[in-house]
């Protein structure tokens, strides 16, 4: 098992991660972050994913699918933006937020990795 601080070292590790946050999707406070860089707030991406999250979730429930969503996909020009929300019992309500560089990252692994992280996340 890996407390926050660790699971978030290890994300920045996934080949071509730029930053890393944990987010509550209900209120979109971050509750941690790594990485990030100076032209991008990764606070302020991440609190505004919340909205992504949150209509997705209306929209399952709406539709009334017995299904949780694995993972989001955004795709930028130059970069992936993964969205994973945390489905343990202790994690209800939060999300991982992993930012990559497209020409540096393998998207299968990366998501793969993310998973693992997730597993073994304990908050």
């Amino acid at each position: 098992m890996a407390n926050l601080d660790s699971a978030l070292k290890d994300a920045m590790t996934i080949d071509g991660a730029i930053g890393i946050a944990l987010v509550d999707y209900t209120s979109g406070m971050t509750l941690g972050v790594a990485g990030g860089t100076p032209e991008i707030d990764l606070t302020v991406a991440a609190a505004g994913n919340t909205d992504v999250v949150r209509a997705k979730m209306r929209t399952i429930e709406m539709l009334k699918l017995n299904d949780d969503i694995e993972d989001m996909l955004i795709t930028l020009g130059s970069q992936y933006h993964i969205i994973r929300p945390l489905n343990g019992s202790n994690g209800k309500g939060l999300f991982l937020y992993l930012m990559l560089s497209k020409t540096r990252s393998n998207l299968a692994l990366a998501r793969h990795r993310l998973r693992t992280i997730e597993e073994q996340l304990e908050l």
